[in-house]
């Protein structure tokens, strides 16, 4: 397993992430241990999670649950210094209320969500905390471009937003904190007014990245490379896609789509005819197309880290099985003649 530095911080992480998104719906608490334990043994070290997880579905009854898998397992072994523990903060509720209805990132809301975030995961610290959304208008989630303004009147800067972050750093709460599904114009301010402020300065960026949606190579594949503000990819499979299942409308029992029908960011045009191109080309070149995939993801010089999910061992054994596949020139010289017909068509 190659390990790479998380921004410009002494915080070492490894190449392939183990996501936790599934962990307390589609997971029991045994199977995530089960897969924590396995990842370990993989040579991972990084586990990403959320106080909103898991997402399918996303209910009150649920939420938090994921965390609670993950402090319940630190809690058995006391392993707590072998791994890089993220979690994130939600912005402005898109799914049920948090903190009664108006969890802006300001100070209440990150102060009362570190907390938590802690006590369930058994914890006195996060190596990294990370802004789930913006609190301002963005697109996001499948959106493009951006042709108004519509930010809520009681928006919280992202001044203020820094202000907490660097007070929590300074407690030792956390030891660095990134964004998500972050914009240029967002990562370019936090950055501004870190230097401004002499605060800490923004350390990862996680947003979606994989075959069908490259837009991150865009604007802020910049930030990443020259600022050293790495990309935790999410999605490398985009939501399952990526491996072909779904081809021809069929809906597995028990996957992605059958649980969670509510998300609709992949229902867009083209996206059938991008998938079987993929495959296509890992079939011909004997990979699986899952594999495939993800190695696509790991290779990026912009990644800092690929976070793979699932919800079987066989599953994590094919994503983690990747940590040493390197595509071939051919292979990458197809997967790039694919792109070009088709760029992006799940963004």
């Amino acid at each position: 397993m190659e390990y790479r530095k998380l921004g410009r911080t002494d915080i070492s992480v490894s190449a392939i992430c183990l996501g936790t998104m599934t962990w307390g719906s589609q997971n029991t608490e045994a199977e995530a241990h089960e897969q924590i334990d396995y990842a370990l043994d993989q040579g991972v070290n990084f586990l990403d999670t959320a106080e909103m997880y898991p997402v399918t579905p996303n209910t009150r009854e649920t939420r938090g649950r994921t965390e609670e898998y993950i402090g319940t397992w630190i809690a058995r072994n006391g392993k707590r210094d072998q791994i890089v523990l993220a979690s994130k903060v939600s912005g402005p509720s898109r799914y049920e209320p948090l903190r009664g209805g108006n969890n802006h990132l300001d100070r209440r809301n990150i102060e009362i969500a570190i907390d938590d975030s802690l006590a369930k995961l058994k914890t006195d610290y996060l190596d990294l905390y990370q802004l789930h959304w913006p609190d301002r208008t963005v697109p996001m989630f499948g959106g493009r471009g951006l042709n108004r303004l519509n930010d809520a009147d009681d928006t919280t800067p992202i001044e203020e937003t820094l202000d907490v972050l660097a007070d929590l750093v300074k407690a030792g709460k956390i030891r660095a904190f990134g964004v998500s599904n972050e914009t240029p114009w967002g990562v370019a301010e936090f950055l501004r007014l870190s230097r401004e402020k002499a605060q800490p300065r923004v350390a990862s960026i996680q947003n979606a990245y994989h075959l069908l949606n490259r837009q991150f190579e865009v604007g802020l594949s910049e930030f990443a490379l020259r600022e050293d503000v790495g990309l935790l990819a999410y999605s490398p499979l985009a939501s399952g896609y990526l491996t072909g299942k779904y081809l021809g409308g069929i809906i597995p029992k028990g996957s992605r789509m059958d649980v969670a029908s509510q998300f609709t960011r992949y229902e867009t045009p083209h996206r059938d005819e991008a998938v079987a191109r993929y495959v296509g080309i890992a079939h011909a070149f004997g990979l699986d197309p899952a594999a495939m995939a993800i190695a696509f993801v790991t290779a990026q010089p912009f990644v800092t880290s690929n976070i793979i999910g699932a919800t079987s061992m066989a599953q994590l054994k094919v994503a983690l099985g990747t940590a040493d596949l390197v595509l071939e020139k051919d292979v990458r010289d197809a997967i790039e003649q694919a792109y070009r017909t088709w760029p992006d068509p799940c963004p």
